[in-house]
Parts: structure tokens; sequence; C-alpha cells
């Protein structure tokens, strides 16, 4: 089963309803209001008191809600069931921005009367624009219905005063009980399933499920055991060699490491760096790698290898810390590193944070010798415009670009452009992800020097980098060989 429920971009609206199916859902809504106004009743809270009277107003609404949600979780037992519904209006800042506070005030006066009047419960405002709805008594399924119900409505051109605008809104859902058994533990599962729901673009909504369930405890695991494993050194450090397709040698390598981890086994930078970002580890796991990148290029001068630079992939929070061209700069004293041996990928963002440290912090590198990649060109979010602002030498080719060569023939025409315009203005170009021989045909015929992927080595530990490293393809292809018989195994 999916961790989430996926709607469209633009929500299809469902097909109409027969007469039975349309009361059969008249009769199930009724049933659940009955319910809900016994529940009301039960707890209290049918009436709303002068505090709650303006239950879509600012202040302190957001302890209003949790001192409910904690009294309606708290006294479900086993036989209450329902679904919290929790809204977040995207674009209302910006509409406020444009509109004015007096349209917009207007504007969510007309929005929370629809959402009482589809929903058939009190809509509270939680923090800013976003809303709590409690489904009391509904099922999963009738909750997912009201959701493409409220997103089929945003969809559609609201008016106020005369005047037409169109809101934007995501929507996370979470049953209960099972899940979260306090107010703190239930609006932390909304945020998940809310921030799903953003990545997945305007009027959204996602089911926060036993999936995700998983994938939370999965995610908790991993940050709880992750400063352990880099304190006790269970990683596993590995490197992918970058062949020059003009020497014919492996010139280059690129770090990349794995850390075990108790109950789940062995998890990759790409899950794990998300999680220390989020659980404030980045720093202390990114200053790791650096260290062992330091450590192993000194070893590789001190054995003569022959060998341009080791890529580092840093985040763009560590390139935001003060101290971060210090912290190079120091490791590159500490070991001796001369210019152009030490990499560092950055990731494409760097084009959006529009941050002037950010620059100086690029340029400070770029004058201590130290190469810049721009990781994952031609994603999308990078331009060729921006690169006459940023002080980078290498262009990191996006491999989804490689992989469209599989299907679309239009991506050899894109390559062939990106790989003109980098030579064009000095750049040097990797491909990542090279695995088949039409992605090296293509690549080739752009003139592509830099390419690295399966088609040429696996990744593979400092010792085994170390003998390839200076190496042409038909000398190295015993011990790659060995490498890719060890992963199949």
């Amino acid at each position: 089963m999916m961790g989430w429920l996926q709607k469209e971009k633009k929500p299809a609206r469902r097909e109409k309803a027969g007469a039975g199916e349309i009361h059969r859902r008249t009769a199930e809504h009724h049933k659940a209001e009955e319910h809900r106004k016994a529940d009301d009743r039960a707890s209290g809270s049918a009436g709303e008191t002068a505090e709650d009277a303006g239950h879509y107003s600012a202040g302190d609404g957001g302890e209003i809600c949790r001192r409910r949600l904690d009294t309606l979780l708290q006294s479900v037992g086993g036989a209450s069931r329902g679904v919290i519904m929790k809204l977040h209006l995207e674009n209302f800042k910006q509409l406020n921005e444009i509109l004015g506070y007096d349209y917009c005030q207007n504007l969510l006066s007309q929005i929370i009367s629809y959402l009482e009047s589809v929903t058939g419960s009190t809509v509270h405002r939680y923090i800013g624009v976003e809303f709590l709805v409690f489904l009391r008594r509904h099922s999963v399924s009738q909750a997912s219905d009201l959701a493409e119900e409220i997103l089929e409505q945003f969809g559609r051109v609201w008016k106020v005063n005369g005047t037409d605008c169109l809101c934007t809104v995501q929507i996370g859902l979470c049953p209960y009980p099972g899940y979260a058994d306090t107010a703190d533990e239930m609006m932390k599962l909304l945020d998940m399933a809310l921030n799903r729901a953003a990545d997945m673009g305007p009027n959204q909504y996602v089911l926060y499920d036993s999936q995700m369930q998983a994938d939370f405890i999965r995610r908790q695991t991993i940050a709880k055991h992750l400063q352990n494993a880099v304190e006790q050194r269970e990683v596993e450090i590995r490197y992918r060699p970058v062949y020059n397709i003009e020497t014919k040698r492996f010139i280059r390598g690129e770090f990349d490491m794995r850390i075990f981890i108790p109950g789940i086994g062995m998890v990759g930078a790409p899950e794990f760096l998300p999680i220390a970002e989020d659980s404030g580890q980045i720093r202390a796991v990114e200053y790791y790698a650096l260290e062992q990148v330091g450590t192993c290029i000194r070893r590789l001068l001190d054995a003569d290898r022959e060998f341009d630079s080791i890529a580092l992939p840093v985040s763009s929070i560590l390139l935001l810390q003060e101290d971060f061209t210090y912290q190079v700069r120091t490791l590159m004293d500490t070991w001796q590193i001369p210019a152009g041996r030490l990499a560092l990928e950055l990731p494409e963002e760097v084009f959006t944070m529009g941050n002037l440290n950010v620059s100086s912090t690029l340029q400070e590198l770029s004058s201590m010798g130290v190469e810049l990649i721009l990781d994952n060109f031609g994603s999308g979010l990078s331009s060729v415009t921006g690169l006459l602002d940023l002080s980078v030498n290498t262009l990191k080719l996006d491999r989804m670009l490689l992989w469209q060569l599989e299907t679309n023939p239009k991506a050899a025409a894109v390559i062939n452009g990106l790989v003109k315009t980098a030579r064009d203005l000095g750049l040097n170009v990797i491909a990542e992800g090279v695995e088949t021989a039409l992605q090296l045909d293509v690549l080739n015929a752009a003139g592509c020097t830099f390419q690295q992927g399966f088609y040429y080595s696996p990744a593979v530990g400092e010792d085994t980098m170390a003998r390839i490293l200076g190496t042409d393809l038909n000398s190295s292809l015993p011990v790659i060989e060995q490498e890719k018989l060890q992963l199949r195994r």
C-alpha cells in the first residue's frame, strides 16, 4: 500500500454519484454529525464559549486547538474514531499583499463558511492560515471524499466583493486513535502529511497511514543512531572513480558513505543526509566526511598516485556556516593539500538561495584553490545565465538526462547543448550515472570529458580506488570486475 494518497496536479472531478450513492453518503454524514454532537455534549464542548466564539480569529488559537485536541484524543478510548484534518492556505500571504487586508478577511470568512458547511464541523484556526477540523465518527474513506471535494472547490475561483481570486490549499489527514495519543504527536504527524502534500504542488492532500508511520519510525531510528554511528566509526567510506575519455585514465574520485543503523542495516547518504539536516546533525556528519576526504587526499599524495581531485558533496546548510571556509582552510593546511586537489560538490540550490554570504564563501573557496563542482546541473533549478555569477569550475550533469536518453531522443540534443555551452565558458563537465553503451556514445560525441558510473566502475573502497587511479580501463578491469562480482553476491 502506498504511504500517501497522491492526487493529480489539477484534481479531477469525481463522477456524479447516483441517487442511491447520494442517499448513502447523506445518511452517513448525518449519522456522523449526530455522533459528533453526542461527543460534544459528553465532553462539554457542544456550545462555543466566548473564548472560542472567534474560532477562526488569530491570537492564542493554537493553544486552544491543542487543548481541544488533547481532550478529544484522551477521551476517545477504543470506541470513538475519526479523522483530524489540517488545512494550510498556501498562497494567502501573497493574496493579502496584493488584494489587501479587508479583502482577504472577507475571503477568509467565505472559506471558513464553506469548510464548515461541507464538513459539518467547526473549523478551528490554528496558527496563521492553518486550520483544524475534527471529523468525529468519520471513516478514512469519508474524510478522503471530503478532502477531494474541498480540493475541487479550491480549484475554482473565489469571488469577493466582485473580484475573483484563486486560493490554493494543502490538506493533511490523520485518523485517530492509533497513531497519536497527544496533541503534540498528532500535530507532528499532520505536519508531515502537509509537507508531503506541499511537495506535490498546489491543491493536494495526503493521508497519514501505516506506511507513513513506518517511514516516520525509520527516520526516527536513523536520527537517533546517526551521531553514535559517526562517533563509533560505523561508517563505510566509498569512492566513485571518474574516467577521463581524453587521457583514457581514471583521474578523479567522488566521496560517498553509508552508515550502519542497528535494526535497519546499511543506510546510504541520499537517505540519511536529509535526516541529518532535519535533526540538526548535518554539521557533525559533513565535517566528519570532510576530514575523511582530507586524509584520503594526503594518503594518495604520499603514495604518489596520479589524480586530479577528490570531490566531497556539501549541503547548502554547511555553505551558510560562518566558519565553513575556516574549516576548509584548516583542513588543507593540516594535511598540506595543494590547490586543485580538493573538490566540493555544490547543491543546485545555490542558484536559488540569493544569499550574499554564499557568493562570498564560494569566491573565498575558489581563491583557496578548491575546485567547485555544481551538482545535478540541468535538473531544472539551474540556469545557464546563473553560471556567469557563480565561481564554479565544473558542471555535473543531472543523471536524469542520461536516463532519458533511453526513451527520449531529444535528450541527446539537450546534452550536446549543455556540454558545448560549458566548454565555451571554460568549464569542465562530468556526467554521472553512465550505465549503457548508448549513454556512452552520446556523451563521447558531445565531448563530455569526465564520466562516472557503473559502466566504468561501481563505488569502491579507498584502497581499491588508489589502485585504479591513473590507470586505463583495460589495466583496471580485473580489479573492477572483482568489485562487481562482490556486489552481485
